[in-house]
């Protein structure tokens, strides 16, 4: 994995580590929040595909997450501004969103205000779908994590259906990202209130919009069926054999699906 093939830059006071790859229109990748999320671990095999199929891609550790530095705030909102910030300071005009899991929440948030975003790709995101009863089991799982390589090589084996994609170097990569600063930060989000819902929101949206869920999905695929029925115009592709990191298990087939989606007009 190349695991430290960024930059840094000052986000809003917050030194932020970043990814810049390809040349072409821009697209922002927005990561979520299981244990150990940054660029690196959560999109390694999207970064270079997307380089090389003509765009602009822009991908960052967001606050309290990877290389970023933490904050005193570790809410979503605080998370929201933070993307929003890192938006004005790569100068993006028009751009287009991938967010994974709570990412494609922060995604909606940043697309229902504003006009400059041309394009929606969101994956596997229980923040956006009507909440269940109980926490799911990976919830739970996200809950209970605590740093180790034993751990994190149970938790991708968990949340994987795709075993063959963990490799050793994800592994030691998702231990790493989950360590130090970044476990307090997990930590402190664990005792934060759900952000408020914006479900009902969604109808609002007016740009296309593309669904990813896994049908092993701990969550539940139907969570995604209930988003596509939500958004109008949207497309909705649920993949067999995979699980809540949608972009690793069906990483061949997502790249194609969301580069034709991208580049369609």
């Amino acid at each position: 994995m190349k695991t430290d093939s960024g930059a840094y830059v000052d986000v809003d006071g917050v030194r932020t580590y970043y990814v810049r790859e390809g040349h072409g229109p821009a697209l922002l990748l927005l990561h979520g929040q299981p244990p150990g999320a940054s660029v690196h671990t959560v999109w390694e095999p999207n970064l270079d595909a997307f380089a090389e199929a003509g765009f602009t891609v822009y991908a960052f550790d967001q606050v309290g997450f990877g290389r970023t530095a933490n904050a005193d705030d570790f809410s979503k909102e605080r998370r929201v501004a933070h993307t929003r910030a890192f938006i004005a300071a790569m100068g993006l005009d028009r751009y287009a969103m991938w967010g994974m899991s709570d990412g494609s929440y922060i995604a909606c948030r940043i697309a229902l205000e504003d006009h400059r975003v041309e394009r929606l790709v969101l994956m596997a995101s229980g923040s956006l779908a009507p909440r269940l009863p109980s926490p799911s089991a990976a919830d739970r799982e996200r809950a209970g994590y605590t740093p180790s390589l034993d751990h994190a090589r149970t938790y991708l084996l968990e949340t994987f259906a795709n075993h063959a994609a963990i490799t050793e170097g994800l592994v030691q990569d998702m231990y790493a990202m989950s360590s130090g600063k970044n476990f307090e930060a997990h930590q402190r989000r664990q005792a934060l209130p759900l952000p408020e819902p914006i479900y009902d929101e969604l109808y609002r949206l007016k740009i296309p919009v593309l669904l990813l869920w896994g049908a092993n999905d701990g969550g539940g695929a139907e969570r995604g069926v209930l988003l596509f029925q939500k958004i109008p115009g949207a497309e909705l592709h649920i993949f067999d054999r995979c699980g809540h990191w949608v972009e690793w298990d069906q990483a061949a087939r997502v790249n194609t699906i969301v580069r034709d989606f991208l580049q369609a007009r």
